[in-house]
């Protein structure tokens, strides 16, 4: 019998940790029952301790002193990785936070499997870094000597989408060339592949793999650009200075406030005094007064969740309102789904363009494509699932477990590396 091998879907915004067992693949709970776990940490200076998860968000809006970071997985491949953050009177770097969130991961799962685990089998997106194919590979180098830093000693690795398809395949019954969309938190990613119930017995998969494809467009750059484009403004984005009226506020702080792995940036001696000058030197000092209130009062992270909360919102509803008390007592935002989608339409025809580009590469025409397989969280918005239907437009349309297919994929592919060893 092979060693165990746990399986590793460290996402964006959540994550999974899927074991093999006698039984077949399966995802392990992390928290409170839950098979996901929010990819988010809290160091809780109060009780000095780490928290990680729905935990760590909970302490965070309970207002307890200390520092919440999200959607790390973003940083990797970028010059944010050797960055360091302010945590009490020490400074930590956003390597090892990512390290402590995969060592927390690794516990459940060795907690889960009643022994310890050395191997790992970790999804990754296509493409770490867009149009840099040297970033790409050393982003995939720094998560494994992450993984390996935690204890692992053999850490493989595995496209998202492949791993999607491995699900999926589990459950046709006959042979199918599918398109699989994998539209997560971060990235968009994208595999054909030809599926059926005799090759999910084959080991060796290269064959059926006809192309793979990604971009570096996920849920948070839709975030993004919803805080900039209808929320931000509220606290002085894209204001003048006051005896220039021409010249706008530097914009800088206002991007980083909307990027869920920048907001911690802010937090800084340095930021600090930064925004005290812009806020003396603003044409409508009131709207950066709230900006201000924001970074003092490290409320970054609800702004932000809140943001993304109206974002899911809007795939159900034409307006939604933003209630924001703790920026400013009577703030109410009004978002609209028709100024939001015409705000990220670019971000929106890169996910089509790139389903067409795999289609292409594959060797094959839209029309062959039987099945457009979408997974991630971001597939739930009507725009994006459109703009992928749009792209194969004859394909059946079948949507996954928009939280549990990669991970499931990537235990499959965990049991397979298990049995070869």
């Amino acid at each position: 019998m092979g060693l165990a091998v746990i399986a590793i879907d460290f996402g964006t915004s959540n994550s999974t940790v899927g074991l093999t067992s006698p039984q077949g693949p399966r995802l392990i709970p992390l928290e409170q029952g839950n098979l996901t776990i929010p990819s988010a940490i809290f160091f809780n200076l109060e009780d000095d301790k780490v928290q990680f998860g729905r935990e760590a968000i909970a302490a965070y809006t309970n207002h307890y002193d200390g520092r919440l970071l999200r959607s790390l997985k973003s940083v990797l491949g970028s010059s944010l990785i050797d960055e360091s953050t302010e945590i009490g009177h020490e400074r930590i770097s956003l390597k090892d936070i990512i390290g402590k969130f995969l060592a927390h991961l690794k516990a459940l799962a060795q907690q889960a499997a009643g022994k310890e685990l050395e191997d790992v089998v970790i999804g990754r997106p296509v493409c770490f870094v867009d149009d840099d194919a040297r970033l790409d590979q050393l982003a995939q180098q720094q998560l494994e000597s992450i993984a390996k830093a935690c204890g692992f000693k053999q850490v493989h690795f595995q496209y998202e989408p492949i791993a999607a398809a491995l699900d999926y395949e589990s459950s046709v019954s006959r042979e199918e060339m599918a398109l699989i969309a994998d539209i997560g938190g971060g990235t968009s990613d994208f595999s054909v592949v030809r599926v059926s119930p005799q090759a999910r017995r084959r080991s060796d998969r290269r064959s059926d793999i006809l192309a793979n494809t990604g971009v570096h467009v996920g849920g948070t750059d839709f975030d993004k650009w919803l805080s900039l484009g209808q929320v931000m403004p509220h606290l002085g984005y894209k204001t003048h200075y006051r005896k220039r009226g021409e010249l706008e506020l530097p914009s800088s702080p206002y991007f980083d406030l909307a990027t869920w792995h920048r907001i911690s940036l802010l937090y800084g001696k340095k930021t600090a005094s930064e925004l005290k000058e812009m806020h003396l030197l603003a044409g409508q000092p009131d709207l950066v007064h709230r900006l201000l209130r924001v970074v003092r009062e490290r409320s970054g992270h609800q702004l932000a969740s809140d943001v993304e909360s109206a974002k899911i919102a809007l795939s159900s509803a034409a307006d939604v309102r933003i209630s924001l008390p703790y920026v400013d007592e009577h703030l109410v935002v009004p978002v609209n789904s028709r100024d939001f989608e015409q705000r990220v339409a670019a971000l929106t025809e890169k996910i089509g363009q790139c389903i067409r580009d795999c289609v292409r590469s594959a060797g094959i025409s839209v029309e062959q494509i039987d099945t457009l397989f979408l997974t991630g969280g971001t597939s739930s918005l009507n725009f994006v699932r459109d703009a992928c239907a749009s792209a194969v437009p004859q394909a059946r349309l079948v949507e996954g477990d928009k939280f549990a297919s990669v991970g499931l994929g990537l235990a499959i592919e965990a049991g397979v590396l298990r049995a070869r060893s």
